[in-house]
Order: structure tokens, then C-alpha cells, then sequence
């Protein structure tokens, strides 16, 4: 059955009953990935970003600089959530803004710091999601003792890249970015690259943005959609327009993808190409897999994940804090329960489709609607539905030659 992308079917409940969820088997899964936002600007000016172009604008009464006070408490409550549920292992992003206008010094700090209070006991994979502008020798050194990984930010080639990606004056963003990526693929520094993130553009050719990004050799990238919801359709999307044109987009390259056979892992296609194999997805773009990201601001504010500002004012606060909180505390956030639900926190029409358990009803941010609130499938449902479809036909393809 092909979805109704209009389906308006019920509302998200305000709150929910955790004593009832527990009765029918739920249990919440602790946070795994910490991101924490250890500054709050940005040397960049990106006209999609999230942090500042979103109807969320908490970013201007926060502090720019996550405090050391703060980051020795988040550390300590890190260090908690891992004992209480026995954690082999967990993530810790640095985030921003741009967190290296923290200064390389002071990242390094905080790792230390979560690492000394974690203990050997549990192991942690530390990630900086930078724009790449200050990314130098200096810093990949200090990471490289730490283990750091690095994940960059780019839009493909100069042109596709600088029609968003700008300094505030105007300049575009290229030229540094790509410095600083030259360094990060030296063979000394090779082992802490992350990949890349690429922001789908409609205007940018597919397949020249995906030859650019691969021209930088990344260990994997992923392309993401612009953050939007039923309220503020994203770009490109009218009547006059493709039903999916975010589908049109990303088929090419995954054509180009699929055939190369040796190229960078792409995520997103990856991830769908798991869920149709029957496998699970590590991301929250698409598949059931329940969330276990959670957000601390640079005052200390727990947050839920950062795609929510695009729905309102306040929509990815909780009301807590490291100071007086646990992160178990924040595990039962009715938001965060939500995202941790998977097929219960489905709209009737996604459960009603063929490829409900492979899309997962997309970004949950992106299903939002006055009125319905989360209960809707993703707004970027038809491009959703084309590709996972177009996916599905390449592979049926390849498993009948194998078998003739």
C-alpha cells in the first residue's frame, strides 16, 4: 500500500503512562550518545542551519562556552548513566556552533575529563563535528593523542557548497573547509577521520556534489535532508514540482553508489539497504531502532535531539538539567520515550505501508503537524517511499541474476 502523506490520524499524547508501557513490556534504553554543545556560535553563517535559522532560537540567552564546572558534572553523570546500565561502551559528540572555537586545547580537555570519569572499565569513542575553518596541525595533534575522531561538514564542490555554506559577510566557506580536510587525510592523521555530512541541496547536480565529496576520500558520508516539517515544507516541494524530489535527488548517486561497489559507505543507503535485508539501522533517518542520543547545552540544559528546533520554541526542551538531574531522569521524558517507541509511535498510515518498518515513519522531527503533532508520516514521505522503493528494485534485480 503507497502511503497518504496527508494523513492526519491522531495526536501524540502530551504525556505518557510509563506504569502502563512498563506492563505491556517497555523499558526505556539507556542514552548511549552524548552530544554535548560546548559552543553555542558559529564562525559559520549556513542559511539552513538548524541552531540559528529554526524556529528554536534558545541559542542567544546561552552562554557561548560550555563552563569546566559544567563539563566535570556532565562527565560525572556520563560516568553514572554508564554504571547504572552497565555501558560497555559509549559515544561523546562535541558540538556546536562550532566547537573549535572552544579552542583544540580545551576539547581535549573535556575528553579527558569523561574519560578519567567513565574509567577504563567502559570504553569511549569521542567524535568533533566541526565546519573544518580552524581545523589544523595543532589540533588533529592534540586529537590524534586522545584517539578523537572528526567529522566534517561540506556540501560537495565549490559552487554547491558556498550557495549555503558562507561566512557572514558572504564569502564562501570552500576554500578553508577543504584546507582543513587536506590535513585531516595526511597519513599521520588519516585514522581520525570520521566522514563527511552533506545538507541535500535541489539545486546542486547530484552526481557532481557525490564525486565531490568522494574526491576527498572519506571512510563514509551521508547525505541529509533538510530539516522540515508539514508546517515549513522543505525547499522545492510545491505544486509544480516532483511529488519527490528529494528522491529524484539521491537515486542517481545511489545508482552511482550500487554499481561502484568499492566507493565510501553512504549511510543512509546503507542503513536501507540493512532494514530491506531484514537487518537493523544505526540511524534515526530511517528503521525502528529506538533513539539513545541525548543533547546537554552549554548551560547545562538536557535537551532532546537537535532536529526538533525546527517544529518551535522550546520543542526540544525538557525541563532538566546536569546539576539537579540524571540522565535516567531524562529517560522518561515523554519526548524521549517517543522516540523510543518505534512501531507504537507510528501513524496508522505508516503502519499500513510496505515499507512502514523499512522508513520507520523517517525523522521523527520531520513527521510533526499543529494539530496532529507527531502522529503523521514524514513529511518527506514520498521521497522516502520512492527511494526505498527504487532501493528494493535494484536489489530483487541483482539476487534474481545471482540466482539464474
Amino acid at each position: 500500500m503507497r502511503p497518504d502523506a496527508g494523513d492526519q490520524s491522531r495526536e501524540w499524547p502530551a504525556t505518557l503512562d510509563v506504569d502502563e508501557l512498563s506492563r505491556g513490556g517497555w523499558r526505556p534504553h539507556p542514552f548511549r550518545q552524548f552530544l554535548l554543545k560546548v559552543h553555542s556560535r558559529c564562525n559559520l553563517s549556513c542559511d539552513y542551519c538548524y541552531m540559528y535559522t529554526m524556529a528554536d532560537q534558545s541559542w542567544r540567552s546561552r552562554p557561548m562556552v560550555m563552563d569546566p564546572q559544567l563539563v566535570t558534572v556532565a562527565a560525572q553523570r556520563i560516568a553514572e548513566h554508564a554504571a547504572e546500565h552497565h555501558l560497555p561502551s559509549l559515544r561523546v559528540v562535541l558540538h556546536g556552533g562550532e566547537p573549535l572555537l572552544a579552542g583544540h586545547d580545551y576539547l581535549a580537555k573535556i575528553v579527558e575529563v569523561v574519560r578519567n570519569e567513565i574509567g577504563e572499565s567502559v570504553r569511549l569513542d569521542a567524535v568533533v563535528q566541526t565546519n573544518a575553518v580552524l581545523l589544523g596541525e595543532p589540533a588533529l595533534r592534540s586529537f590524534d593523542q586522545l584517539g578523537v575522531k572528526v567529522g566534517v561538514s561540506l556540501d560537495g564542490y565549490p559552487r554547491g557548497n558556498d550557495r549555503n555554506r558562507r561566512f557572514a559577510d558572504g564569502r564562501g566557506s570552500y576554500d578553508a573547509v577543504s584546507a582543513g580536510l587536506r590535513q585531516l587525510m595526511r597519513p599521520e592523521f588519516r585514522h581520525l577521520y570520521g566522514g563527511l555530512l552533506c545538507t541535500i541541496d535541489l539545486e546542486n547536480d547530484p552526481v557532481e556534489t557525490y564525486e565531490a565529496l568522494i574526491a576527498f576520500e572519506p571512510p563514509a558520508l551521508d547525505f541529509l535532508l533538510p530539516h522540515a516539517t508539514w508546517d515549513s515544507p522543505p525547499p522545492g516541494r510545491g505544486p509544480d514540482t516532483s511529488p519527490a524530489p528529494y528522491a529524484d535527488w539521491l537515486i542517481p548517486i545511489f545508482d552511482r553508489w550500487y554499481d561502484s561497489k568499492s566507493e565510501s559507505t553512504v549511510r543512509l543507503f546503507q542503513q536501507i539497504v540493512n532494514l530491506l535485508l531484514g537487518g537493523s539501522s544505526a540511524s534515526e533517518s530511517v528503521g525502528l531502532t529506538a533513539s539513545t542520543v541525548v543533547v546537554i547545552e552549554t548551560d547545562g540544559t538536557i535537551e532532546q535531539t537537535d532536529s526538533l528546533k525546527v517544529v518551535g520554541q522550546g520543542a526540544p526542551a525538557t525541563g532538566l538539567n546536569i546539576t539537579d538531574h540524571s540522565f535516567d531522569e531524562a529517560l522518561l521524558h515523554p519526548g524521549m520515550i517517543a522516540r523510543q517507541l518505534g512501531w507504537d509511535a507510528l501513524s496508522d498510515t505508516c503502519k499500513a505501508c510496505t515499507f512502514g518498518r523499512v522508513c520507520g515513519g523517517g525523522l521523527y522531527s520531520h513527521r510533526y503537524r499543529t494539530g496532529t503533532g507527531f502522529a503523521n508520516p514524514s513529511v518527506y514521505c514520498p521521497d522516502l517511499y520512492r527511494l526505498i522503493e527504487h532501493i528494493r528494485s535494484r536489489l530483487v534485480a541483482e539476487l534474481r541474476r545471482a540466482v539464474t
